[in-house]
């Protein structure tokens, strides 16, 4: 067995509207019951995700905070990655009238169009901070820490290799694990930058894409998609579908 993980983003890849379908969740569990770990990669925060998934238990770890935060639902054991949000940066940008201003430990987020007002309240305050985009949210973030960051941790924790792992995801906070894993997939929905640089697209969205990847894991461990050289751009089809085409 090469690939021994699977590490997901949840939202736009999991689960459409922050709903994952029991059919994802029974995909995820058969793939635990074949030996392999899996992983949740995600930008929300640790206990917002606790709370829209409630089979988070399935996950070795989940890095929340779009990398910032490790936590294992086993063990309850937290790990901060990063640095703490600085002193009176989220009262700032509300001092701004910046709508729906989420604060983590180490995140802080908002959404488009306020990208200008939190640059500018960096600057102001002399904060030397990131900003990570993942489709309409603005994250704001310690340099250096993103989904690759944070899954390099957990990784190191469970003593799995990058390359052994398949990441998925759908949007351009993703494609740092993307590009870091032995397969980066993008979901059928995820924007066209991330599919261009996937390994693998699959021709279902969202969740049900997520349960292909999972299908063609427990059939022959993603065999069938590499040649020789390495990966091609491939389409994932159902089980049931012996076409397969390049991308």
């Amino acid at each position: 067995m090469n690939f021994l993980a699977l590490a997901t983003d949840y939202d736009g890849t999991l689960a459409r509207d922050g709903v994952a379908p029991q059919s994802t969740v029974a995909a995820l569990e058969k793939l635990r019951a074949s030996g392999r770990k899996v992983l949740l990669v995600t930008g929300r925060l640790l206990e917002d995700m606790l709370e829209v998934f409630p089979s988070y238990s399935l996950f070795e770890w989940i890095v929340a905070e779009n990398g910032a935060l490790l936590y294992s639902p086993a063990s309850g054991e937290m790990r901060l990655l990063a640095e703490s949000v600085p002193a009176g940066f989220a009262e700032a940008l509300r001092g701004r009238r910046i709508p729906e201003v989420s604060v983590g430990r180490a995140i802080v987020a908002t959404w488009r169009p306020h990208e200008r007002e939190v640059l500018q309240t960096l600057a102001e305050m002399k904060i030397s901070r990131q900003i990570i985009y993942n489709k309409h949210a603005v994250m704001v973030l310690p340099e250096g820490v993103d989904k690759a960051s944070g899954l390099m941790a957990a990784l190191k924790v469970i003593k799995i290799p990058a390359r052994n792992v398949v990441a998925v995801g759908d949007a351009e906070n993703d494609l740092p694990m993307l590009e870091q894993c032995g397969c980066g997939v993008a979901v059928s929905n995820a924007l066209d930058s991330v599919k261009t640089k996937a390994d693998v697209v699959t021709t279902a969205d969202h969740g049900a894409g997520v349960e292909e990847l999972i299908n063609h894991l427990l059939d022959d461990d993603l065999a069938s998609l590499a040649s020789p050289g390495g990966w091609h751009k491939k389409l994932l089809r159902s089980r049931s579908d012996d076409r397969w085409a390049d991308s």
